[in-house]
């Protein structure tokens, strides 16, 4: 029997608000454990929330960003459960009114491109962090995220495989970087998936007994264990057994999910309206002030850059991708006036030295004028493309002023006709073979020549006028 895969994804970002959600704590990253804590946040008796009111505007954002509806009067629910790192017993969150409903994002399916209907988006607080200490054989709770600003994007269950469901997650994180909600960090936990995943036989409408796999930071072990647990239940249901409700965890390492404990439902939360805070009223006029003042997004960037700029369509996926890319980019071609070569060094120099050094976008830590002074300098042969790299390299590694660096280390190019044709001289001399060759019609051994040229030129002459050099001392 042949199977579809049915997933749906519930995501929660955190916001890059400065303060938390109902404190004035901050919501850095890191910070000694329980440093970043009040009594509000850390559930002390007594206390009494107040809300943020960036994370309504932020909510709002990121739901007109998506296509989503906004709700003019939402308000806040308790959903009650207990685990260590919740101190209060109860989180925070919305279930009747959330602020955003029915959006989408659209991925490329099988059969073309499909709209992924976002079901609803909703304003809650962040647990805090458990660290379980092997040597000492107990569990430690770090407190300080708690109360910090989650955003919780809730699709519909329109996804049938792995690869949709990172291209949703891809699109999604792009949105909200480009909305300045989130900074999507998934290594530090501000971007994170809960899989909703059942199976069901091809062609059947009927909905499957689904499995969570809950807190996956990763895309890679987001595919990978969609395929894992995908692969699971079709093999129970092909034995003849039982897909179990329940939540599962999922170890990259092993490559497997273990169940943790059965699968709530919402009535199991016993969910109330929050007594401690009031309802919100959202009016049309601030819906609209919003909305305008929403920046350039992901396929509106996409089509100018195509349209007007004239980059490939690769090109444009590959840079639009990342709003970090995106500021590099558009930068890098304000300073040099030419997008393609902007787009060029990017796509080459760079993206080899994010991959060769395992950096993510979001971590590059060169100043944004730094590469369009390298493209400048070259086109104005003041280095050559040689020195160019070199230079590249070290902002990159370094972050050192290009045109300082080219001055300190001796780079510029070699201007001095004499020299150059001095030094070409002196290749041919050295190099009989390449050059009866080249006599000879193969057109091969020039390359070598000019290669060996620049090579005793220490990259600093222009290629140009190496290569004018060689053909009029060889004669062509």
């Amino acid at each position: 029997m042949k199977y579809e895969v049915v997933i749906g994804l519930e995501v929660h970002t955190e916001l890059s608000t400065k303060t938390k959600i109902f404190c004035n704590c901050t919501t850095a990253f890191g910070g000694e454990p329980n440093t970043h804590v009040c009594p509000v946040c850390a559930g002390m008796p007594g206390t009494l929330p107040v809300l943020n009111r960036a994370v309504v505007e932020y909510a709002m954002r990121t739901g007109l960003a998506l296509g989503c509806e906004i709700t003019r009067y939402t308000k806040f629910d308790r959903k009650n459960y207990f685990y260590p790192d919740l101190p209060k017993a109860y989180q925070i969150s919305q279930l009747y009114l959330p602020i955003c409903t029915w959006g989408h994002v659209e991925v490329q399916g099988k059969e073309g491109p499909k709209q992924i209907r976002i079901k609803e988006i909703h304003m809650e607080e962040d647990a805090g962090k458990l660290i379980h200490d092997p040597f000492e054989e107990c569990t430690l709770v770090d407190y300080n995220r708690c109360g910090v600003p989650l955003l919780e994007i809730v699709s519909e269950p329109d996804l049938r495989s792995a690869e949709e469901a990172v291209e949703y997650l891809e699109k999604l994180r792009a949105v909200l970087q480009y909305v300045g909600v989130s900074d999507c960090k998934m290594q530090e936990g501000s971007l994170r998936a809960d899989i909703n995943l059942s199976v069901r036989p091809a062609g059947s409408q009927e909905l499957g007994v689904r499995t969570e796999m809950k807190n996956m930071n990763s895309f890679r072990a987001i595919a990978r264990a969609i395929e894992s647990e995908a692969q699971r239940q079709i093999d129970l249901l092909e034995s003849g057994e039982k897909v179990v409700q329940q939540t599962r965890r999922w170890d990259d390492t092993k490559g497997e999910s273990t169940a943790m404990r059965s699968k709530e439902d919402a009535q199991d939360y016993k969910y109330f309206p929050e007594p401690d805070l009031p309802p919100i009223s959202i009016s049309d006029e601030e819906v609209e002030r919003v909305r305008t003042a929403l920046p350039e997004l992901p396929e509106q960037k996409k089509r100018r850059y195509q349209e007007q700029l004239g980059l490939s369509a690769y090109d444009t996926e590959m840079i639009t991708s990342s709003i970090y890319f995106v500021r590099l980019f558009e930068r890098t071609a304000e300073l040099c006036g030419s997008p393609k070569e902007a787009a060029n060094w990017i796509m080459g120099d760079l993206m080899k030295l994010l991959n060769d050094t395992g950096t993510l976008p979001e971590n590059m830590a060169f100043h944004p004028d730094s590469l369009g002074k390298v493209i400048v300098m070259l086109a104005q042969n003041k280095i050559s493309r040689q020195s160019a790299k070199k230079v590249f390299e070290q902002v990159f590694k370094a972050d050192v002023d290009p045109e300082q660096y080219v001055q300190a280390n001796n780079l510029g190019v070699v201007t001095d006709t004499g020299a150059i044709r001095a030094a070409v001289e002196e290749v041919i001399a050295a190099n009989e073979k390449s050059v009866n060759e080249y006599r000879g019609g193969k057109t091969q051994a020039l390359q070598y020549l000019i290669g060996q040229s620049m090579r005793a030129l220490r990259g600093k002459a222009p290629a140009q006028e190496v290569t004018r050099l060689l053909k009029e001392l060889l004669g062509d």
